[in-house]
């Protein structure tokens, strides 16, 4: 259960601006390897959150498949469906396939 693991991960992963300016390096190599998250406070507030390129990419896909499956639901619950049949008619006509 990887989510609920960062979530606590991240809540124990906080730390201030200042450690971020003076081990960035060290911050970048850890977060790459983990594949976690880290908290920024600024003035003792949370300012940011700094993740690997790879972690984030993957949050961005999730949050994509999760708008297309909220978007399909509400297509389905609209009426808005064609037959799995008309559907590939639709393709192939498309692709300039039929």
């Amino acid at each position: 259960m990887k989510n609920a693991r960062e979530q606590y991960e991240l809540s124990k992963n906080i730390k201030p601006i200042n450690y971020l300016k003076a081990n960035a390096t060290q911050i970048a190599l850890e977060l790459k390897a983990s594949g976690l998250a880290m908290v920024i406070t600024q003035d003792g507030e949370a300012t940011m959150v700094v993740q690997s390129v790879a972690a984030y990419d993957r949050m961005q896909e999730t949050l994509a498949l999760l708008k297309m499956l909220a978007q399909s639901q509400q297509a389905v619950s609209l009426g808005r469906t064609v037959t799995s049949a008309d559907a590939f008619s639709q393709l192939r006509e498309r692709r300039r396939l039929a």
